[in-house]
C-alpha cells in the first residue's frame, strides 16, 4: 500500500511542475538587447578662415550692446545674437571680439563656430582681443562685425569707404575732435561715419567720449574700451571707418587715412607672434602674408593695418618690421595699440589687416 502511494505521487509530481512553468510570464528579448550603445562622437568645430572678402560698396557695420547678464559664454550667444538682428541676416564677414575679465578667450571661437555652424552659414574671420575694461560693469565682451548686404538691396557705399587711423589725444573727447578734423580733411560727412573704436586709459572717460563721438558722427555705431588693466599713460586713441561721400580712385592715401573704392576687400583674422625675438615677430607677418596670397591679395594691398603687442618693446620691434613687409609707397592706415592679451598664452604680439582687391 506504501508502494502504491510513492508510485502516484511520483506521477503526479511532473504534472505539478508543467503547471506551475505554464504560470510563468512570458518574456520576449528585443533585438540587440545585449548590445552596448553606439557612442555618439560630436564632430569638430571648423576654425574661422583666415580671411574673409566682401563686396565693398555692400558692407554695413554693427557693434554688439554691452551686457552684465550671465558668464562669458552666455554673453557671447547673446551679443552673435543681437548682431545677427541688427543686420538683419546680412552675411558676417569679419568679427573683432575685445573680452574683459578672467573668462577664457577661447571660448569666442569655439562658440563662434558651433552658433554659425548651427545656423549653416559661413564662418567669419575672427580676432579675439583682451582688454582691460568695458563700458559697463559685469560685461566681458563686445563683438564689432562688419557684413554684407543681399544682392537685391541698393549698395550702402556706391563711392566705396574711408579708413581712419588711430587718432591719439590726452582724452577721449580730444581723440574724437582729431577723428573729426581727419575725417573732414577727407571730406567725409559727419552722418557718413559707420564705425567709432576707442581706446582709454580708463574706462571712466568713456561717457564723455561717447557723448563727443555721438555729437561728431550721429549715425556711426561706437565702441569704447580701457586697453590695459592698468596704465601709466594717460591717452586715448580712436580709429574708424566711413563711407566716402564723394566718388575718387580705387586708393588713395592721405596722411590719416585711405580711401577705397575697389570691387572688394578682404578682412583678415588675427596672426599672432610668439616669443620676443625678431625672427619670431616675423612669422606674424609671413603667416599673414601667406593668408593674403590665398585671398589674391597682398601686402601692396593693405588699407587698414592693426597691431597689437603686450608690450612697449615688442611694439618697437614690430614697427621696424612692418618697413620690411609693407612697401613704402603704401601708407595704410589703423592703430598699434598696447592690450592686455590674446587668445594664446604664449602670444606676445598680434596682426590684421584689410586689403583691397583691385581687379
Amino acid at each position: 500500500m506504501r508502494g502504491s502511494f510513492t508510485f502516484l505521487l511520483a506521477l503526479l509530481l511532473p504534472i505539478c511542475a508543467v503547471g506551475q512553468e505554464s504560470k510563468q510570464p512570458h518574456v520576449v528579448k528585443k533585438k540587440n538587447q545585449d548590445k552596448e550603445p553606439v557612442n555618439q562622437t560630436l564632430p569638430l568645430l571648423k576654425d574661422p578662415p583666415g580671411a574673409v572678402s566682401a563686396e565693398t560698396s555692400r558692407l554695413v557695420f554693427h557693434v554688439s550692446p554691452l551686457s552684465d547678464k550671465g558668464l562669458l559664454s552666455q554673453q557671447i550667444r547673446d551679443a552673435l545674437k543681437a548682431l545677427m538682428q541688427a543686420s538683419h541676416n546680412a552675411t558676417i564677414v569679419k568679427l573683432r571680439a575685445f573680452v574683459a575679465g578672467t573668462g577664457d578667450m577661447r571660448r569666442v571661437q569655439s562658440i563662434v563656430s558651433e552658433v554659425f555652424t548651427e545656423k549653416k552659414l559661413a564662418l567669419p574671420a575672427l580676432s579675439t582681443i583682451q582688454v582691460g575694461a568695458l563700458d559697463l560693469e559685469g560685461a566681458q565682451v563686445v563683438l564689432e562685425s562688419a557684413s554684407t548686404q543681399d544682392k537685391d538691396k541698393k549698395p550702402v557705399n556706391p563711392n566705396g569707404l574711408a579708413f581712419f587711423s588711430g587718432q591719439r589725444a590726452a582724452d577721449g573727447p580730444a581723440a574724437v575732435d582729431r577723428l573729426d578734423a581727419e575725417a573732414k580733411m577727407a571730406r567725409a560727412a559727419p552722418e557718413d561715419m559707420l564705425r567709432v573704436t576707442c581706446f582709454l586709459s580708463s574706462i571712466d572717460e568713456s561717457k564723455a567720449a561717447r557723448a563727443a563721438a555721438a555729437k561728431a558722427f550721429p549715425a556711426a555705431v561706437a565702441n569704447f574700451v580701457q586697453a590695459l588693466r592698468l596704465s601709466s599713460d594717460r591717452s586715448a586713441v580712436c580709429e574708424a571707418v566711413a563711407r566716402r561721400s564723394q566718388p575718387g580712385g580705387a586708393v588713395e592715401f592721405s596722411a590719416g587715412s585711405v580711401l577705397v573704392n575697389t570691387p572688394k576687400l578682404v578682412f583678415s583674422g588675427i596672426q599672432m607672434a610668439f616669443l620676443d625675438q625678431e625672427a619670431d615677430l616675423r612669422l606674424a607677418f609671413e603667416r599673414l602674408g601667406k593668408v593674403m596670397d590665398a585671398s589674391g591679395v597682398g601686402y601692396k594691398d593693405v588699407v587698414f593695418l592693426n597691431v597689437y603687442p603686450l608690450s612697449r618693446g615688442i611694439e618697437q620691434k614690430m614697427t621696424a618690421l612692418e618697413s620690411q613687409f609693407i612697401p613704402a609707397e603704401i601708407h595704410p592706415a589703423g592703430v598699434t595699440e598696447l592690450v592686455e592679451g590674446l587668445p594664446s598664452l604664449d602670444a606676445t604680439v598680434a596682426v590684421e589687416v584689410v586689403a583691397a582687391v583691385r581687379n
